[in-house]
């Protein structure tokens, strides 16, 4: 019975308040770390809370200020894009005037050829090089430069066109990309916690090796400006220098022109001058030519007249030879009879004037062939210069280019 009484698994009631008070102050420990672990929690929940709301309205800050920056630099190429489009255009239309020009210069160099080709048909004294042909040669020379300097300066301008468009290239690409960018960052700035159907993103972070640094994106935009301002600036450069050899050309043009339609005006002149007095030589020879005619005929006659006279005075002479005798006098008669009939012969031998008016009429005949001889040459130069050269220099008008 004692044994039943006395179980040696049983604790002291000592032990057993002991355990009670072991219980009670570990649960109050438990419950005072947990309270602590909880306080933490809050604290750390509401600190990342504000940081998170923190870092997200800087990192929408730095979107805005992004976009307000890819904006900016869009503006920027906007304006250089318009600039070094409107410069191309009117490039073009200087490139235009400067073919028109080239064009219009060809016209008048073959005219100028033509015409020292025509003038190779002058024959004669009029072969001359005179002072037409020696502008005609000036002309050709300074439409040769023009027709050079103007294909140098095209080509030129075909460069520039060039450099232009390549400027307008890398503004549209430039311009392009920026669009991309301000469309995914103002897609960045619309996004809140609250945007439906948003999905994590695992390769976030990964960083391509594509990307540049700040300073590089802006010093892109700016080399591409640089460039367009430096390509515009050197079209309107161009332009200028277009506009004052255009100028220049049209100018030295009109010059040369007029320099050799007055020479050309002053040489027909002289050679109508030249012709008028050859034919008023010709008229003079002609008119001498006739009179010498009747000179002549008169001389012929002079001689034919003296035939009766000699035949009838040397008959006497004869027919007294035949007197007999003591009669065969040389008396007044016989005097007077060989007089006469000397007096005749002598005349009749002095009429070689007939033979000088013959040569000098010759010599009249030589020199109306050399007259009317040139008076065709005087009047082929007329028809080469007057009517070939420079009615076909009445075409070439020259306007400003």
């Amino acid at each position: 019975m004692a044994r039943l009484l006395q179980d040696p698994s049983k604790f002291h009631p000592s032990e057993w308040a002991t355990a009670n008070m072991m219980q009670r102050v570990s649960t109050e420990s438990q419950k005072s770390r947990s309270e602590c672990m909880i306080a933490e929690s809050w604290r750390l929940v509401d600190e990342i809370e504000k940081t998170t709301q923190k870092t997200q309205s800087d990192v929408n800050k730095k979107i805005e200020q992004r976009r307000e920056e890819i904006k900016f630099w869009k503006q920027e190429l906007d304006n250089k894009l318009e600039q070094i489009v409107h410069e191309t255009e009117v490039l073009l239309t200087s490139k235009n005037r400067l073919e028109r020009a080239l064009e219009s210069c060809k016209e008048p160099l073959v005219i100028a050829q033509k015409c020292l080709l025509y003038r190779q048909r002058r024959v004669g004294i009029d072969l001359v090089h005179d002072e037409v042909e020696q502008e005609l040669v000036k002309e050709a020379e300074v439409l040769q430069g023009i027709i050079a300097l103007l294909g140098h300066t095209l080509e030129q301008t075909n460069e520039q066109i060039r450099q232009n468009r390549s400027a307008k290239y890398n503004l549209e690409m430039d311009l392009k990309d920026k669009f991309t960018a301000l469309t995914i960052d103002d897609y960045c700035a619309r996004l809140t916690n609250d945007t439906p159907d948003m999905m994590y993103a695992d390769n976030a972070l990964k960083i391509e090796g594509n990307f540049v640094s700040p300073k590089a994106w802006v010093d892109f935009s700016n080399i591409n400006v640089e460039k367009a301002d430096k390509q515009r600036n050197n079209s309107l450069a161009l332009r200028a220098l277009i506009d004052g050899i255009l100028s220049q050309t049209a100018n030295d043009m009109r010059k040369h022109c007029e320099m050799v339609n007055v020479a050309f005006r002053n040489r027909v002149k002289e050679v109508k001058d030249a012709k008028h007095k050859l034919e008023t030589l010709l008229a003079m020879v002609m008119d001498e030519t006739a009179a010498q005619e009747k000179n002549i005929a008169a001389l012929k006659k002079a001689i034919a007249d003296k035939e009766g006279p000699a035949k009838v005075a040397q008959s006497r002479l004869e027919a007294r030879s035949h007197r007999p005798n003591v009669e065969l006098c040389y008396d007044r008669v016989q005097c007077s009879l060989m007089s006469e009939v000397q007096e005749i012969t002598k005349n009749i031998q002095r009429q070689d004037a007939l033979a000088q008016a013959e040569t000098e009429l010759k010599g009249l005949s030589r020199r109306q062939l050399s007259l009317e001889e040139e008076i065709k040459v005087k009047e082929n130069t007329l028809y080469i210069d007057e009517v070939l050269c420079m009615q076909m220099r009445e075409s070439v008008y020259i306007n400003n280019f």
